[in-house]
């Protein structure tokens, strides 16, 4: 039987940044990618990179905390899936967030070419051996789908095979929903420009080729193709148990504050408690 939850106790007072509401990013059914302005910075403290860099370092520290009381709740947990272009920021978004974690309790999982050994199975088998345990946060950089997004544009698989797909995701992740996962989906959306400079930089610096790959170059041919493909998996994925966010991701420090304010608000609304442990009233350790 699970321990009684600790009754909500004093906080220290909310930033601004923490108790803003996360509609800015929110994605619907009836949702155009084209709305979102890759360079545009909603949300942001008036703004300004210097009040926002500021207002994730607090959002970190909540972040500190909420994660803090989810793993000493050990009920819940909670499954941050990143999606983007190459180049679009998921690494250092997941570098980002995990600073506000606690890395005992904290999991990154990245997608890559299926092996063979999971090729065998159906398209969830990998990813559902390493959603997250109970009291855990995970982070997935890229995720199951790819199965809807490159699969398809790359034509690696014909329509009548990811097309059903969208229904196996959503039941998928309503059965993790129901098992107590709180499911954040995130795209990090960025400009075909933005891309160029940031796959030129992988070129040009010694310390950053290890990340380029001739398919990079393949998939910007793609872009078109890619933009539809996003459009279309969010609307047909977006749920109110596991929503998409689309995140302009131009500018990184503009990038951090949204994604730390989307999963802190995300936990929030959680409202994670210590455990109460009333077995433990009265022992005095000699």
């Amino acid at each position: 039987m699970n321990s009684p939850v600790a009754r909500p106790r004093a906080r220290a007072r909310t930033s601004p940044a923490v108790v803003a509401g996360v509609d800015t990013w929110k994605t619907g059914p009836t949702f155009r990618l084209s709305s979102f302005d890759p360079s545009s910075t909603p949300g942001a403290p008036d703004g300004d990179r210097n009040k926002t860099e500021r207002a994730s370092a607090e959002l970190r520290n909540r972040l500190r905390d909420l994660h803090g009381r989810l793993i000493g709740e050990k009920q819940r947990s909670v499954l941050v899936v990143l999606q983007a272009m190459d180049g679009g920021g998921k690494d250092g978004t997941v570098k980002s967030l995990y600073l506000g974690l606690n890395p005992a309790d904290a999991s990154v999982q990245s997608f890559t070419v299926p092996s063979e050994e999971e090729l065998a199975h159906d398209f969830l088998w990998r990813i559902h051996a390493r959603v997250p345990k109970r009291g855990t946060v995970g982070l997935f950089n890229r995720s199951h789908y790819e199965d809807v997004l490159a699969v398809r544009v790359r034509n690696i698989e014909p329509k009548s095979v990811w097309e059903p797909r969208f229904n196996a995701i959503n039941e998928f992740e309503h059965v993790l929903h129901s098992s107590g996962s709180t499911i954040v989906k995130i795209m990090l959306h960025i400009s075909k420009d933005q891309q160029r400079e940031r796959l030129q930089a992988r070129i040009d610096r010694p310390d950053k080729r290890w990340k380029f790959r001739t398919g990079d170059l393949e998939d910007r041919e793609l872009w078109i193709e890619y933009q539809e493909a996003y459009e279309d998996a969010i609307r047909r994925t977006t749920t109110p148990h596991a929503p998409w966010y689309v995140v302009p991701a131009d500018k990184k420090w503009y990038r951090d504050f949204a994604t730390l304010t989307i999963l802190v608000n995300t936990l929030e609304a959680m409202k994670p408690e210590y455990p109460l442990r009333p077995e433990l009233d009265g022992i005095v350790v000699p």
